[in-house]
């Protein structure tokens, strides 16, 4: 189902994401790097944005789809506020075609905090990330 649809535009992983993020400073910048990242996110066909699909425990509107193949987890997803895109390419980024061992063991807690998201999330942002985390790794298990 995922074959047509490519994810990210330009394929950030993990590192990368740090990489950007330490290269910031300050909250303002991290806050713009997120709005970029989240321009990089093609957009969910209609027909993929359905109740079946769509996230629970996100304010915003936020839909997830995953598909296993060849031992490799591949996810789209998508929102309709502009810093929850963000934080879905940050969340990809790391989880995005890797194994179902490596989606269970990556450490998230020390990503996020590596990035500095831990300190300047407000409370319903940070439930909606990890509304995100918790749905792929529900598929995943």
């Amino acid at each position: 189902m995922l074959d047509s649809y490519t994810q990210i535009g330009r394929d950030p992983n993990a590192t990368t994401i740090r990489a950007s993020f330490a290269a910031t400073q300050g909250w303002e910048e991290q806050y713009r790097l997120l709005i970029q990242l989240g321009k990089q996110l093609p957009p969910l066909p209609v027909e993929w944005q359905t109740e079946d699909h769509r996230l629970h425990g996100c304010e915003s509107h936020t839909w997830l789809l995953a598909e296993e193949r060849g031992g490799l987890w591949h996810f789209a997803c998508d929102s309709d506020a502009r810093i929850v895109r963000g934080l879905i390419v940050i969340v990809l980024a790391a989880l995005n075609r890797q194994s179902s061992a490596a989606i269970r063991s990556f450490d998230m807690a020390a990503y996020l905090a590596d990035l500095g998201l831990d300190k300047h999330l407000s409370p319903s942002r940070s439930n909606g990330l990890n509304a995100i985390i918790q749905a792929i790794r529900e598929r995943v298990a």
